[in-house]
This record gives structure tokens, sequence and C-alpha cells, in this order.
């Protein structure tokens, strides 16, 4: 229940936010890279911090909300969720088509070359 709590949040969050706002994002942010997720053993939990990175990244649009290494990282998480897209899970497809939309939006594309 939690993952979808943040989930919601986030998804309401406009781009564009006072720094305030964003601000009180951070420690959801913090939370969301910390190995225990990122490297969790459960797909849709990792479908999940996926999703939420990904809006971040709508979010903090063009600033990289993470450094570089991060950001690494979670393009790779991120990449791993596309692969959802071939299952039946409409659970699953529905969070890796709108990660897909989102990282399109935000040309995240153009960040992952920069990160080499």
């Amino acid at each position: 229940m939690l993952q979808h709590d943040a989930e919601d949040l986030l998804a309401n969050v406009e781009q564009g936010q006072s720094i305030p706002r964003l601000d009180s994002l951070l420690p959801v942010m913090k939370a969301l890279i910390a190995d225990s997720f990122l490297k969790h053993s459960v797909e849709g939990v990792r479908v999940s911090v996926a999703y939420c990175l990904s809006e971040l990244m709508r979010i903090s649009a063009p600033e990289e909300p993470y450094n570089d290494d991060q950001m690494k990282v979670i393009f790779e998480l991120i990449v791993e969720s596309f692969s959802k897209l071939s299952q039946a899970s409409p659970q699953y497809y529905e969070k890796a088509l709108s990660i897909l939309e989102t990282v399109a939006w935000v040309k995240a594309c153009l960040l992952m070359l920069d990160l080499k």
C-alpha cells in the first residue's frame, strides 16, 4: 500500500514546483535510491520504484534529481522495467508504459547518453 501512496503522490506533483515543495520530497527521493529498493527481490517493487524515479525525473526536469552515478543505476532499473511491456500482467504493463512515456517526455534518453 505504501508504494501506491508514493506513486500517487509523485504522479500528482506538477513539474516546476517551488524549491520548498521539492525539498519536501527529499525523504522520498533518498528512500527510493536505497539498495533495499533498487535491488529488491520482488519484481513489482522494482517496477514501482522505477515508476517513482521516472516521476521524480519529470518533476525535476530539466535538472537531474540525482548525481551521475545514481542516475546510471536508475536508468538501468528503468530499462529493466521496459521488459514488462511484453508481459500479460496489466499492473506491470501500465506502469512500464507510463515510465516509457515519461522518459520520452523529459527526453531522458539524452541524459542517458550524457552518462555513457
